[in-house]
């Protein structure tokens, strides 16, 4: 049967005589209402939406809807309808991966913003979508209305992509902008964040550093074609940053951002020197098989870096492959607006693929590599201290004994003797090095708290 097309009255190609494709919403908060209201606004043509699942529909109800829509929060009287897509953006673990489960296993495709649930059930439940001839799309679990899922998945499908980085959580990215510009403490940053609803009352998934863990596992998986659990890549706080980190950094010649990164290395590919120089994994030629060196950290980065020019809550990937070298990816990273608009991408990347007759779940992935965070990088080390005698002495010698060369030391002046900042700066060596030094150097008795180790980029 030959199919027609016309545009339809938002200038979309439309199918002619094509069946309406019923949409159910799973969830009605910030994310929610922008999808339902997109849907409502833009009248795309053959998208309905049919259903709102929420709990307390009565509280949640709007009149801005078309009344034939079904309110519900019974998640049986979705499963049981004529639903073709059902879209989650209810976020958490359970009950959305049981019902996403059912919703697949009822013949039914799905769209999700849960970046958790991807990160950590996503193979799965690829693997059920194919096996229910389904879809199974996530563009919004990473980078909100940035389309970097479908970029990695369809823009850069022709090359060869080893390394992934960015900037993936706004809310780090706003408080580390915001000590940055006004050299405010930690503490005040991240109060102002809360009250201008960029972070949560209990922020620490996006401060310890797993929101963008998750997020980089689910780009690792999409990019690099990885199978990679979010709890096996190193992720570490913003918290210990303060005013004088920047003032440090920006004397390097940099600034300081929460920065994911991951890069494979094959067998064939793992020789000392590698075509990007920032950060150098170990040359390791006896291993054997692959080796993802992963981390979520945050890390020093030169002021001419596209990663250093990010403000406030926006997010920005680089992907970098053999043929096509770097390919950037930037924009509004979180909000109700701009994770609807991936959302109903994706929800209209479904629908045409229902209408040509075509049933795709996603690109499984194909590796399963060693995760490492072991990189041969320079270091930074700011140290608090009670001002003494031989205190560079006794560091140097730590450092010498691990086989760690310092690059530089840097000291702020008139600073209290009782909490003296000031910085070393280390030549190029393996992270495992560092980290061994300052489990020798946190017991001195001189420190007033732990030493503060980022990465130079």
């Amino acid at each position: 049967m030959t199919r027609t097309s016309e545009l339809d009255s938002t200038g979309n190609s439309a199918v002619v005589g094509a069946k309406n494709c019923n949409v159910a919403l799973l969830g009605f908060g910030t994310v929610g209402s922008s999808v339902a209201r997109i849907l409502c606004e833009r009248a795309i043509t053959h998208l309905r939406l049919t259903h709102v699942l929420n709990r307390n529909v009565a509280r949640k109800k709007v009149d801005w809807l078309p009344s034939l829509v079904q309110w519900t929060e019974n998640i049986d009287d979705v499963l049981s309808s004529d639903v073709d897509i059902v879209v989650e953006v209810m976020g958490g673990l359970q009950p959305t991966e049981d019902w996403i489960r059912r919703a697949l296993a009822s013949g039914k495709s799905v769209v999700t913003a849960n970046k958790q649930l991807i990160a950590h059930c996503g193979p799965e439940l690829i693997d059920l979508a194919q096996r229910m001839k389904q879809q199974i799309q996530f563009g919004a679990s990473v980078a909100g209305g940035v389309p970097v899922i479908s970029g990695l998945h369809e823009g850069l499908a022709g090359d060869e992509l080893f390394k992934i980085c960015g900037i993936l959580n706004g809310t780090c990215n706003y408080i580390l902008s915001q000590i940055e510009s006004n050299g405010i403490p930690f503490a005040t940053a991240l109060r102002e964040a809360q009250k201008l609803g960029f972070a949560e009352a209990d922020p620490t998934e996006d401060i310890e550093g797993l929101d963008a863990r998750a997020k980089l596992a689910i780009l690792t998986r999409v990019g690099l074609h990885c199978n990679v659990r979010p709890e096996s890549i190193v992720a570490r706080s913003i918290a210990a940053i303060d005013s004088v980190d920047f003032e440090y950094a920006n004397q390097l010649g940099c600034t300081i951002r929460q920065i994911s990164w991951a890069e494979l290395r094959t067998p064939e590919l793992r020789t000392p020197e590698l075509k990007t120089p920032e950060l150098k994994p170990e040359s390791n030629p006896t291993s054997k098989g692959d080796l993802l060196f992963a981390a979520v950290q945050p890390a020093l980065v030169e002021l001419s870096s596209p990663l250093a020019r990010v403000e406030g809550s926006q997010n920005l990937v680089v992907a970098t492959g053999t043929y096509g070298g770097e390919t950037v990816f930037g924009g509004h990273g979180a909000g109700g607006n701009p994770t609807a608009v991936a959302v109903v991408s994706d929800i209209l990347a479904v629908a045409r693929s229902k209408q040509a007759g075509m049933n795709y779940a996603g690109q499984p992935a194909e590796k399963t590599p060693t995760v490492t965070a072991d990189f041969t990088a320079k270091h930074y080390l700011r140290f608090l201290v009670k001002d003494r005698p031989g205190i560079i002495a006794s560091l140097a010698t730590i450092l010498s004994e691990c086989g760690i060369n310092i690059d530089s030391v840097l000291q702020k002046p008139n600073c209290p003797k009782s909490h003296l900042p000031f910085l070393i700066t280390l030549e190029e060596c393996k992270a495992s090095l560092v980290e061994q030094a300052l489990q020798q150097i946190n017991s001195l008795d001189f420190l007033v708290q732990p030493c503060l180790h980022l990465p130079i980029l």
